[in-house]
């Protein structure tokens, strides 16, 4: 299991990968919390799949290393994934942090890391799955949403919830408004979540709202 894995590594802190693929703010509030203090991480690097996405630049930025590895530029997604796993064993990850990937890892892959990688995703789980949860909540009226953050399984936004806050909607809100508080709530539970993953204090199923 993940957590005996990690309690070897407990007192220098987890080798981290960060997967995104657009505009990064989960993962520069990760890096900001690592170079706070508020993370253990021993090592940290970059994952994108997108040649174009801003967190590229902000990676840059930071002073982070990363390993772009576009889908076009391998005739299979069989060897897109080898290659990122040929990194990630090469950098001695153990635990990795999906921000904004926009893509499914395969099962293959997942196995591989079972208990080992991480998702946030933008609703109270399993409500609005997919790609427009916060656009989903607006138009069912609901009256509520949220944030989860789960382990991944080999099914779109699925796996064990380690943690879900809830946030009320409000009346008459807009897109821009719910999406601007989700993501303040999901730059303070990701860091949250990692911290606790690194001292063992958080395990699958705990931390509903």
């Amino acid at each position: 299991m993940m957590h005996k894995r990690l309690e070897k590594r407990k007192k220098a802190g987890v080798n981290l990968a960060v997967f995104a693929s657009g505009n990064g703010s989960n993962f520069s509030a990760i890096v900001r919390a690592s170079r706070q203090g508020r993370i253990k991480v021993s090592s940290l690097i970059l994952v994108c799949d997108n040649p174009e996405g801003f967190v590229l630049e902000r990676a840059r930025k930071a002073g982070v290393r990363v390993i772009l590895a576009s889908r076009r530029d391998f005739s299979s997604r069989r060897d897109f994934e080898a290659a990122i796993i040929q990194r990630l064993r090469y950098y001695k990850i153990n635990l990795i942090a999906l921000a904004g990937f926009m893509r499914m890892l395969s099962p293959g892959f997942v196995k591989k890391y079972r208990h080992r990688i991480i998702n946030i995703h933008p609703s109270l789980l399993p409500a609005f799955k997919g790609a427009d949860a916060i656009k989903d909540a607006l138009v069912h009226k609901a009256s509520f949403t949220g944030v989860t953050v789960h382990f991944v399984d080999e099914e779109m936004d699925h796996g064990p919830v380690i943690m879900q806050k809830r946030i009320m909607i409000g009346s008459g809100e807009g897109l821009a408004s719910l999406e601007k508080r989700i993501h303040r709530l999901e730059h303070r539970m990701y860091p949250q979540v990692i911290r606790s993953l690194c001292g063992r204090k958080v395990k699958p199923g705990k931390g509903r709202c």
